[in-house]
């Protein structure tokens, strides 16, 4: 067994936030130490934590299609590792699922992405994920953050979320879909083996 193999088997026993789990742990991620593109989203929803499958719901279906990709290739953890900011479904909030629990990121982050060597795209879905990895180069708001998205270029490209939720937000902001979904698709076919 390869060191990420036996990483990613800790990660899924993993129960240190399991008191704050409405459905229980069951953290939802993949990764392969050849893969070249990274997606690191929010957390899982109630599908996903049902399913155990990364984005496999109507977000997910969303997203392989701003990628390119069929589910075949997306799940492919030898080119596309999928790696959220938190790996079990948070709960319920106000309005919508609670933030991903922070332990995650704290405790797994680190030691999974230095096994992902190859990484030379990283998709950073929604504004937690955007907040973490870019910092104080991240925008006020996520649509500030999505639209200077050739700012974060090579290493970086952020999107919004592609909850079905967020059909306001795309029907507000036409240009990500016209400018910045083909170039992402560029990108992603330049990393992505669809074979």
């Amino acid at each position: 067994m390869s060191v990420l193999e036996d990483l990613l088997q800790q990660v899924r026993a993993c129960r240190l936030c399991e008191e704050h789990l409405p459905l229980g742990p069951r953290p939802v991620l993949h990764a392969g130490a050849t893969a070249r593109l990274l997606i690191v989203g929010q957390a899982p929803g109630t599908k996903v934590h049902a399913s155990g499958i990364p984005w496999d719901d109507q977000s997910g279906k969303r997203l392989r299609q701003w990628l390119g990709l069929e589910p075949g290739a997306f799940y492919d953890a030898s080119q596309i590792a999928i790696v959220p900011m938190g790996f079990c479904y948070p709960g319920k909030g106000k309005s919508g699922d609670l933030p991903p629990r922070p332990e995650c990121a704290q405790h797994w982050h680190r030691q999974l992405l230095g096994l992902l060597p190859d990484i030379q795209l990283t998709l950073l879905v929604g504004k937690y994920a955007q907040d973490h990895f870019l910092g104080s180069a991240a925008r006020p708001t996520l649509t500030e953050t999505v639209a200077s998205w050739h700012a974060y270029l090579p290493q970086y490209m952020p999107l919004p979320h592609p909850s079905p939720r967020n059909q306001f937000w795309l029907r507000r902001n036409p240009w990500f879909e016209a400018d910045a979904v083909p170039t992402l698709q560029h990108l992603v076919q330049q990393l992505v083996s669809k074979t």
